[in-house]
């Protein structure tokens, strides 16, 4: 999952940043409302945090141009400003939801989950090919009974193959996806994620072919 931090408070920018990443999300942090219209017009986010009072372009102007272009990707919506009028401005530009400042942690992980939940076109949760079963929200992975422990890329990788199937992933698709754009690596560290988290599953009882190399292509489910 890829998400847009829009905050322009360096200290909270950065703690939020640690703390999404800690959950497996892939985060892009910017400070002004104009740069994180042109990530959004870049990448495809499945959900944008985004602070109301932003320099260049406000968090409730963005969200409006968000959704008058066709971008119904949840919005979660952060501000200091605590009266019912500024959660009808907020709501109204099209948030899905509302959080004042200070905001407990885990609350604020929480509603992220469940606007990610509400945006999913699936409906369960748990991702599954043959015996393999990944949950999205748990992070747990296994295969049969046998659970397997997966780092935070190893887990966004198989996630991602997950989703597509039988469909190709170049490494660059797989990087884009999984990493923040402020620390794409090379090809040859998606290649050395796929060969730990095959050996990984291997050793939880799964085929050493369930994660098929399509040489020149990239990786696809088996």
């Amino acid at each position: 999952m890829r998400i847009l931090l829009v905050e322009d408070d360096l200290y909270l920018a950065a703690s939020l940043s640690e703390a999404l990443t800690a959950q497996h999300y892939a985060v892009d942090v910017v400070r002004d409302g104009e740069m994180a219209w042109h990530y959004l017009t870049s990448l495809p986010y499945d959900l944008t945090l985004l602070d109301v009072t932003l320099p260049l372009l406000d968090g409730l102007s963005l969200c409006q141009r968000m959704r008058s272009r066709g971008n119904h990707a949840p919005v979660l919506m952060l501000t200091a400003r605590d009266t019912s009028s500024d959660k009808v401005k907020g709501l109204d530009a099209g948030a899905d939801a509302y959080m004042v400042k200070p905001f407990n942690l885990s609350e604020l992980l929480a509603q992220i989950r469940a606007l990610l939940r509400r945006g999913q076109v699936t409906t369960s949760s748990v991702l599954g090919w043959g015996e393999l079963r990944l949950n999205p929200t748990t992070y747990d992975v296994q295969y049969g009974d046998r659970p397997i422990r997966l780092t935070p890329k190893e887990f966004a990788i198989l996630e991602l193959l997950l989703h597509n199937g039988r469909r190709v992933l170049s490494r660059p698709a797989i990087i884009e996806a999984v990493w923040a754009l402020e620390e794409p690596p090379g090809e040859e560290t998606v290649k050395a994620h796929v060969k730990a988290l095959r050996q990984k599953l291997r050793k939880g009882g799964a085929s050493s072919r369930l994660i098929e190399t399509v040489h020149g292509r990239g990786y696809r489910l088996s």
